[in-house]
């Protein structure tokens, strides 16, 4: 993994909390699908750093990740920003990938061998994600405030591609925990660096040994 990045502006990544999609392993992209009964059990428990309640908010608009916001951070302000939504699936919403796979004509493990030009039917590739992140990147360094983001798994993964150059081809350098937060660093142009990767939500009592 990446060494820690001590100087620049402290971004927080975090991803909302399970949907029954995410139980059944459906890919959800824009499909506005809100937390279920254990999601926001999960987001009850989730305990944030006490720093980052005083980072501004923002999230994604769809209804899962504005849910976790609120429950993570209640009371707090949420400013809601469309270049945080998840990746756009296309004709795949609704399946998960084991059916893509042994769909004939998908050709889903071909597209996924295509890192960040991957694409389902009529969707958005990672690089796509990527162009839309880096200008809020910019606009958050620009501002200068310590930020926190709550966001999507595709969404984490191209801010980790961004953060390392990993082309999203083989294995991740460093994967990604549920139940947990990202932390990152901006320098002034908005480039973005790992501080620290998988920072557990969960209360100590709660962490599974």
């Amino acid at each position: 993994m990446t060494a820690p990045v001590e100087a620049g502006l402290p971004l927080v990544a975090i991803r909302h909390a399970p949907t029954e999609w995410n139980q059944a392993r459906r890919l959800q992209g824009r499909t506005d699908i809100a937390l279920s009964i254990e999601g926001i059990a999960a987001a009850r428990v989730w305990r944030a750093d006490a720093a980052w309640t005083a980072y501004r908010l923002l999230a994604s608009p769809l209804k899962r990740a504005q849910e976790t916001a609120r429950l993570l951070f209640p009371g707090r302000d949420i400013a809601l920003d469309p270049r945080l939504m998840e990746m756009d699936f296309g004709s795949w919403e609704g399946k998960s990938l084991a059916e893509l796979r042994a769909e004939p004509g998908a050709e889903a493990e071909a597209r996924e061998r295509l890192g960040l030009d991957f694409s389902a039917p009529g969707g958005e590739t990672p690089r796509q994600v990527q162009a839309r992140l880096q200008p809020l990147l910019t606009e958050i360094a620009a501002v200068g405030a310590p930020t926190v983001i709550v966001t999507h798994k595709a969404v984490l993964r191209a801010l980790l591609s961004l953060a390392t150059g990993w082309a999203m081809l083989g294995k991740p350098p460093v994967k990604l925990k549920p139940d947990s937060a990202h932390l990152f660093r901006l320098d002034a142009q908005g480039k973005i660096s790992i501080e620290r990767m998988n920072v557990s939500l969960l209360p100590q009592a709660a962490v599974p040994e």
